[in-house]
């Protein structure tokens, strides 16, 4: 199991936006700080992106940013630049729109990626993701990622038959990218939070475990020898690490399967209960309403009607 394609599966709600934009100068966009995470790549010109406090930072051709959920910014040609809000119109029924924002300056094209993200139940991966992670262009680097970004930029450029199949996966991989860059350039004695946890051997053989068998009664003794380190340095360095004693993120994870396994499938409930790791369904739902706050039946109608 994938940790970290596994974690974005669980959050991520709705359908991503994904577009061409075209703006020629003086503009700028403002993205609200919601529970959306976005990646925007420079494919003409530059721009600025102007966050909330701080100096701004110019963009240029092939330039990557990503912008975590709960964190607003503003792309533009240049601070002081008239500004739109982000509303992208658009079908519900389509993954592509376009933006474009004329006048008479000179003229930036970029791809913009927006992800939807759960944010009742934040994940504590996400909620430890800086405000904007910037990869610059550079030569050599990041090959699968401007691969991706290449055939994404392709497929808005000429839509035909098959690019709104083909687009559904390449920009899950784009995500998966940026966020793989990020964990890569954080890895090493300076590493903290979950950029450490899946460059961890120990705690990342942990996570692989529970995310591939939350149903298992795991014990702190059976992960730490799974781990491969004795059961007191294994328990310490989880809790420091991930935030969380190992049992605790157990837990938080079953439930999140389970919020899972109800908005997206029809599983019946003790099926539920048995994936999440409880042995009844009374139990279950006592766990569940105790996370959540409501029933496990009603949250399903809830969420299956709004999501």
């Amino acid at each position: 199991m994938d940790v970290l394609g596994d974690v974005l599966a669980a959050m991520r709600v709705g359908r991503p936006y994904a577009g061409r934009t075209k703006c020629w100068a003086p503009w700028g966009v403002q993205f609200p700080a919601n529970n959306s995470a976005c990646c925007h790549v420079v494919l003409q010109g530059t721009c600025h992106l102007i966050p909330p406090h701080g100096a701004p930072l110019t963009l240029g051709v092939g330039d990557v940013l990503f912008t975590a959920p709960g964190h607003g910014h503003v792309l533009a040609d240049r601070p002081g630049s008239p500004l739109i809000d982000f509303r992208p119109a658009r079908d519900d029924a389509s993954l592509i729109t376009e933006l474009n924002i004329p006048g008479p300056g000179a003229a930036t094209e970029m791809l913009c990626v927006c992800y939807s993200f759960d944010d009742i139940r934040t994940h504590p991966l996400l909620a430890n993701l800086p405000p904007t992670v910037h990869l610059p262009a550079r030569a050599g680097h990041h090959s699968a990622l401007r691969a991706t970004v290449d055939l994404i930029g392709d497929e808005l450029q000429c839509p035909r038959v098959g690019t709104e199949a083909i687009l559904a996966p390449l920009v899950d991989m784009l995500l998966l990218y940026v966020l793989r860059a990020w964990v890569n350039e954080q890895s090493g004695h300076t590493a903290t939070g979950w950029a450490a946890a899946l460059t961890d051997p120990a705690i990342a053989t942990a996570l692989h475990h529970i995310h591939q068998r939350p149903e298992h009664s795991w014990t702190v003794e059976e992960l730490a020898t799974r781990a491969g380190v004795s059961r007191a340095a294994f328990a310490k360095r989880f809790t420091t690490v991930v935030g969380q004693p190992p049992l605790a993120y157990l837990t938080w994870w079953r439930m999140t399967t389970a919020a899972r396994l109800l908005r997206g499938t029809d599983a019946l409930l003790p099926t539920v209960a048995e994936r999440s790791g409880y042995g009844s369904e009374y139990a279950f739902a006592k766990a569940f309403k105790r996370e959540y706050g409501i029933p496990p039946g009603r949250y399903r109608r809830q969420r299956q009607t709004n999501w």
